[in-house]
């Protein structure tokens, strides 16, 4: 069925997240395997674990942060035109959404100590959809408030009431 009217359409976006994001995410995931890592090394040293057991989650850790924030960069994508929120995400499993700026609640920006660090923010887009929120993750500070600022003046333009 060909839309009859300017409804927006699903594609995919046009703007990566930033660069940085890569670092971002290597970090954060290198941070999430020290327990297991330290756990296998101390189970290892104790006797009871076999040592191919602590190379194995090492092996896997390594694979883990040599690929997934590569790849996860590659698949992150974004863009807001002047009628909607488009949104790629995922690095193992892949979604696109769409929100239409009528539908727009909501516009947080979030940093944590770790997207500090890189100089990076979040950007959260709550809509009138049972899907959940549109959230943009890896932004440089500087773009993720200029996005906060387009987003929430398209917001208060539009004249549906975004329920």
């Amino acid at each position: 069925m060909i839309p009859t009217h300017a409804e927006p359409v699903l594609r995919p976006p046009r703007h990566l997240v930033s660069p940085r994001a890569v670092r971002y995410w290597t970090a954060k995931a290198a941070l999430a395997w020290l327990p297991p890592l330290a756990g296998a090394t101390a189970a290892t040293l104790a006797g009871p674990v076999p040592g191919w057991a602590l190379a194995a989650v090492a092996v896997l850790a390594a694979a883990h942060l040599a690929v997934m924030p590569r790849w996860r960069y590659r698949v992150h994508r974004w863009e807001a035109t002047p009628e909607a929120m488009y949104l790629q995400y995922g690095w193992f499993s892949q979604e696109q959404r769409i929100a239409p700026l009528s539908r727009i609640q909501t516009v947080d920006s979030h940093r944590g100590p770790l997207e500090a660090l890189f100089d990076l923010a979040n950007v959260t887009v709550t809509t009138a959809s049972a899907a959940g929120p549109l959230r943009i993750d890896g932004l440089d500070r500087a773009e993720a408030q200029r996005l906060v600022d387009s987003l929430t003046e398209a917001a208060q333009r539009s004249e549906d009431d975004a329920t």
